[in-house]
């Protein structure tokens, strides 16, 4: 397997270690060497695209409600971080580990970082503002100049969604930019290695592809490539290298690459 090695993306900036979403996760990720980032967002009521996995609050902040429902303003007053193990025990405040982290600024470090990267970045659906969310996600990449991918650019996104309608408008918007369509069970078709329409690459779950063994040879013979989340264990890294994956999407990213090192 010495010819084969898989790209390696820190899920929510490597969650298992520090705070998921965090600043201080996403750069501790780079420094241990992973070919890329990944990252959920979602739109508060005012319009910013904000790092956060899920609709409510309460688990990853010591806030109450929908982060659909929340200004910009009212967010970043919140925790983000101190709810985790990993995070220091320090006097002094600690905003790269508990900072609510948008988009804006993930992008921003991610080009002030000066080094390659890959950033895989996923529009969580429903939402409430529907298409809006990959119009503002499209409007700010093309203002980082990142909509469409140029080969001398260390910084590529890839654009990732559950629903495919999300990946149609995005296929329209930035034609350029990499799809994945993300699978937790099957859809109809896609089992014979068919994508919708606007989906370039498949994303299905670790236990997904355990349960149906001919689905990447079915994806990978239809053309398409294959990123696998999450995989934080030995079995399931072992499972997704014996199928050559492309991508391994995991919140415990030195743990991917020290064993990647070995081979």
């Amino acid at each position: 397997m010495s010819d084969y090695r898989p790209l390696v993306f820190a899920h929510r900036g490597g969650a298992d270690a520090l705070p998921e979403h965090t600043l201080a996760a996403y750069m501790r990720a780079l420094d241990e060497g992973v070919d890329g980032l990944e990252c959920d967002v979602r739109l508060t009521r005012d319009g910013h695209l904000v790092c956060v996995h899920d609709g409510r609050l309460g688990r990853t902040s010591n806030g109450r409600g929908r982060v659909s429902a929340k200004t910009l303003a009212e967010l970043d007053s919140l925790d983000f971080g101190s709810w985790h193990p990993g995070y220091p025990v320090d006097e002094e405040p600690l905003p790269e580990f508990s900072r609510l982290l948008t988009l804006d600024r993930l992008l921003a470090a991610v080009r002030d970082s000066g080094r390659p990267v890959r950033l895989l970045i996923e529009t969580k659906h429903p939402s409430r503002y529907g298409a809006e969310v990959e119009r503002r996600l499209v409007k700010l990449l093309r203002r980082y100049g990142l909509d469409e991918p140029k080969p001398d650019d260390p910084v590529q996104v890839t654009v990732m969604s559950f629903a495919a309608l999300a990946l149609r408008r995005v296929r329209a918007q930035a034609p350029g930019l990499p799809t994945v369509y993300l699978l937790e069970i099957l859809p109809p078709g896609i089992g014979r290695g068919r994508l919708p329409f606007g989906a370039r690459i498949a994303g299905p779950g670790a236990a997904l592809v355990r349960s149906r063994p001919g689905l990447i040879p079915a994806i990978r013979a239809a053309g398409h490539q294959t990123y696998v989340w999450t995989v934080n264990d030995q079995a399931d890294l072992d499972m997704v290298l014996e199928h050559r994956v492309d991508g391994v999407i995991t919140d415990r990213p030195k743990f991917v690459l020290d064993s990647l090192a070995t081979l």
